[in-house]
């Protein structure tokens, strides 16, 4: 394990000046630069790219390192380091995570660490685990193909969010895991979401989503209110046992009350019945929304809750505070971090109030 108890390690990253120059100018480019991390005086040859999509264009980037091979001392071939440059608190995502967790969903693990570039000191940011085969293996799933959402078209429907037909129904997935053949069975999961009767979708669409486990998803979106979510910034795993597929949360930075650009987003934004084609069809089935109604009804009262919440949200915001003045993108706006913890409690308090007054939407 790379950190300690309360306590931020520092990842090290040196890269050739001219190469750095050249990433820094070509902020799109998708082809690994050649660099050299180090950690506890340890040298690991790596290749490093810019991650993200409107993040980039931020001073704060985030990378990708990619350790060519499994890395023992990591315990994986690629990690994620996000800038978390939107989100004063720099506690959303990690929180997030934590909290899907608690309810139930498979999520990923992540820590914090230091980074400086070729000496150069770039802050708080959060190591992210990557979403793959060894995700997989560390939490005893069976293998299966992985994709990742990584724009507004994985929608689960026919049409863009402009409401223009789609080029391909997979048009915006990230195959991690798997093969072509996957690629056509994720395109017949699409393709009944959206032309399976309606008298007949409860009874067929369990043959090819795991709808607990989409349900349980749901409720952390909705009680974190992550507005992008329904139709991006997820992972999206077919169990290799069931057959059936089940949802990843990924890239909850705008969440708990905030939007991606880091403004506030008032408690009652997202609806109790969410948005997206498979939320949308999958609500309109009696049993499903009973599920969904009791599923979160249960959550509010145990686990997204201040009393169950604040506890974890003053322990990172602790381990973080002395940190905050030797980031250079940070250290200025350290009254905006000292008012995150509270402005989150109340958000929870209103976004709770909100979900209980509209359950009876449910029915």
């Amino acid at each position: 394990m790379l950190m300690q108890k309360n306590t931020i390690p520092t990842l090290s990253i040196f890269i050739e000046p001219q190469l750095l120059e050249f990433m820094e100018s070509n902020i799109w480019h998708k082809e690994l630069i050649p660099a050299k991390l180090i950690v506890n005086e340890i040298p690991y040859e790596i290749g490093i790219i810019f991650r993200g999509n409107h993040t980039r264009k931020f001073s704060k980037k985030s990378y990708s390192i990619d350790f060519r091979t499994i890395n023992e001392r990591f315990g994986a071939r690629e990690i994620h380091l996000n800038a978390e440059y939107c989100d004063p608190s720099l506690i959303r995502n990690k929180l997030s995570f934590e909290f899907f967790k608690r309810i139930g969903c498979i999520a990923p693990d992540c820590r914090y660490v230091l980074m400086e570039i070729n000496g150069i000191p770039s802050g708080i940011y959060l190591q992210l685990e990557s979403v793959d085969d060894l995700f997989l293996q560390k939490r005893q799933l069976s293998n299966g193909p992985i994709y990742y959402a990584t724009s507004h078209q994985t929608n689960f429907s026919l049409l863009t969010t402009k409401g223009e037909p789609k080029g391909s129904l997979i048009s915006g997935y990230l195959r991690k895991v798997g093969d072509d053949k996957d690629d056509f069975d994720l395109e017949e999961l699409i393709t009944k979401i959206n032309t399976i009767p309606r008298n007949d979708f409860g009874k067929e669409i369990v043959k090819k989503l795991d709808v607990k486990k989409y349900l349980k998803w749901l409720s952390g979106v909705v009680c974190t209110q992550n507005y992008d979510a329904f139709i991006q910034n997820y992972a999206l795993y077919r169990n290799g046992v069931t057959r059936m597929y089940e949802m990843i949360p990924w890239d909850f930075d705008a969440t708990f009350g905030r939007d991606w650009n880091g403004k506030v987003m008032k408690h009652n934004r997202v609806p109790i019945e969410g948005f997206n084609t498979l939320t949308a069809r999958l609500l309109d089935v009696k049993e499903f929304r009973i599920q969904y109604r009791l599923l979160l009804e249960e959550i509010l009262e145990t686990s997204f809750t201040i009393s169950e919440l604040e506890p974890r949200i003053t322990i990172l915001h602790k381990l973080l505070r002395p940190y905050i003045l030797l980031d250079p993108y940070k250290k200025h706006t350290i009254e905006v971090f000292d008012n995150e913890p509270e402005f989150i409690l109340k958000f929870i308090q209103n976004r709770n109030n909100y979900l209980r007054q509209h359950l009876n939407d449910l029915t």
